[in-house]
């Protein structure tokens, strides 16, 4: 039964939020260099090897420039929302949104299209009445989640999966640690919910995957 005073949004991983997301390089990788190079990858400088005949480079994820949020649509949800902006508290939690009805962008994390894990949270239920996000365990991969920006462009995700976890087994670093290309995390609270606690037990988690054609007008 989803009746609550409201979601203590991301109670567990506080801290790493405040640690992972504001050590988050926000720079796009320029063009055609990885990120995060893995093992045995060629140094900056060092030339790469002549493609085979037949055979091209991986594309590098696409990113666009970094510009604030202003709405989220998920047209499969039918949610539409401004977005509030969010920061940390002084014990480094994120402070949740004001109005139930309106989602919030950590907005000391990565804009959504550029390069990072951007961050957008709202609330499941308030005083025993859906909130904002209320439906978003209902995502499958392959929904469409739209991010209209402040530059006039709209940033394009695919959702690619959704899971929940255990406050108290939150991995931090699989949510917020850095990405070589622009990915969302749609977050909410789920699982039980205590009545004297006022505390749900879990977080639910979306991730998405911004598409190649994002930058859509």
């Amino acid at each position: 039964m989803l009746t609550a005073l409201g979601c203590a949004l991301l109670a567990a991983g506080a801290v790493a939020l405040g640690t992972g997301l504001a050590d988050q390089d926000q720079d796009p990788a320029p063009p055609g260099i990885a990120a995060h190079p893995s093992p045995g990858s060629p140094s900056p400088g060092t030339p790469s090897a002549t493609p085979s005949p037949g055979t091209s480079a991986t594309a590098p994820p696409p990113v666009l420039p970094a510009a604030s949020p202003t709405r989220l649509t998920i047209p499969s949800l039918k949610v539409s929302t401004s977005l509030e902006r969010l920061r940390l508290d002084e014990h480094k939690a994120l402070t949740p949104p004001r109005d139930p009805d309106e989602a919030g962008w950590y907005a000391q994390g990565a804009a959504p299209g550029a390069r990072g894990p951007a961050v957008i949270a709202g609330h499941v239920t308030w005083n025993g009445a859906k909130a904002v996000f209320f439906d978003l365990a209902r995502l499958r991969p392959g929904a469409r989640v739209e991010v209209r920006r402040s530059d006039g462009t709209t940033a394009v995700f695919q959702v690619t999966r959704l899971t929940q976890y255990a406050k108290d087994r939150f991995p931090s670093l699989d949510v917020y640690g850095n990405t070589p290309g622009a990915e969302l995390r749609l977050i909410t609270c789920g699982g039980e919910y205590s009545g004297s606690a006022h505390h749900y037990s879990d977080n639910v988690v979306v991730y998405a995957k911004l598409l190649d054609d994002a930058d859509a007008t």
